[in-house]
């Protein structure tokens, strides 16, 4: 059931790439009473007619070519700064793990329509695809595939994972409106997920008006390289943060991935907070005789945060995408929370 989620996760990522480009508001995802899913968006719609440079349709590199992705330059300027996915991956396994999958876009005043079934399209090669001319103004892509049960050992997905997914989303895409569609006995129930300031309205929504500070919005840019013989990436740095006396909570995202297990915005946390009180305790006088210095535990129990980071070139620990482990990442959020610690203590 988790690969079947993820699943589902590289099909949105797609579309919340897009979004986070500036093409498209509005992200709809779709689930159907027999367990099939739609994901809906307004963005440039996913090229698929014939690539002249790779002599191919666009469409089989995008579903039918581990690694063909178009995100792979990011670093060089390619088509997506800071991309959820990098490598490829995502459109094509999904696809290849579908009972079927249907492809609709709409791009550059047509309409073009694919099909697959257990992984094969639907019609010879080169008439698999459908161009019609369209007088809609609209763009965008629409996907809808069932997930296999012949490749996954369930696909019963919780209507509380998509509930959590979209809202994780809104959180770290502000301004970005995620809207789930279920499909039921009598009809489709709606909701909407959406967060014009980002994390700055989560933080609010989740702690209400029982803080001891004030939420604290911090955000910076910085380049560097993880080794010395790799190439120099850039990463943006954004995080929100308050003292509580009812509520703790940390979260560290991505490139919009939650990352449930941390890795690298963890570690810089522990340590720059930690750090940060320690010295501003020590300046102050306030740390009685023999006491021990404070640590992470101490620090977590009343600290609210959310950061949500960017960068062009991102080593996650593996492909779920649940922890990264880049170095020059960890230092930079490492420096620069000490730095604005010292501010916000005083």
């Amino acid at each position: 059931l988790d690969g079947c989620e993820h699943a589902v996760f590289e099909i949105l990522s797609n579309s919340v790439d897009e979004a986070r480009q500036g093409y498209g508001h509005l992200i709809t995802l779709t689930v159907f009473k027999d367990k099939s899913i739609q994901v809906e968006d307004n963005g440039r719609g996913c090229p698929l007619d014939w690539n002249s440079v790779e002599k191919r349709f666009n469409w089989e590199l995008v579903f039918c070519e581990l690694y063909a992705g178009g995100k792979y330059d990011n670093n060089q300027g390619g088509d997506y700064d800071y991309s959820l996915g990098t490598n490829g991956l995502g459109s094509c396994a999904t696809q290849y793990a579908s009972e079927y999958m249907d492809v609709t876009v709409w791009r550059e005043g047509n309409k073009y329509q694919l099909h697959f079934q257990k992984g094969k399209v639907v019609g010879a090669k080169k008439k698999a695809l459908t161009v019609e001319p369209t007088d809609e103004t609209r763009t965008g892509t629409t996907i809808k595939w069932r997930p296999d049960l012949e490749v996954f050992t369930s696909i019963d997905i919780p209507i509380e994972w998509f509930q959590e997914t979209l809202r994780r989303q809104a959180v770290v895409n502000a301004n970005v409106t995620f809207r789930l569609l279920v499909e039921g006995d009598e009809g489709f129930t709606q909701e909407e997920f959406c967060y014009p300031k980002g994390i700055e309205d989560y933080i609010l929504e989740k702690i209400g008006h029982d803080y001891l500070t004030e939420p604290y919005f911090i955000q910076a840019d910085r380049r560097g390289r993880d080794r010395d013989d790799l190439p120099d990436y850039s990463v943006k740095i954004t995080a929100c943060f308050c003292f509580s006396r009812g509520l703790q909570m940390q979260e560290y995202y991505h490139n919009s991935s939650w990352l449930e297990n941390g890795g690298s915005p963890e570690k810089a946390a522990r340590s720059a907070f930690t750090s940060a009180i320690d010295a501003y305790i020590k300046q102050q006088g306030k740390y009685t005789k023999n006491e021990t210095p404070i640590k992470w535990q101490d620090v977590q129990d009343c600290l609210v945060l959310v950061t949500n980071c960017f960068s062009t070139q991102t080593s996650y620990e593996n492909q779920t995408k649940k922890a990264i482990n880049n170095k020059f990442i960890q230092q930079a959020m490492t420096a620069f929370i000490k730095e604005r610690m010292e501010t916000y203590l005083i």
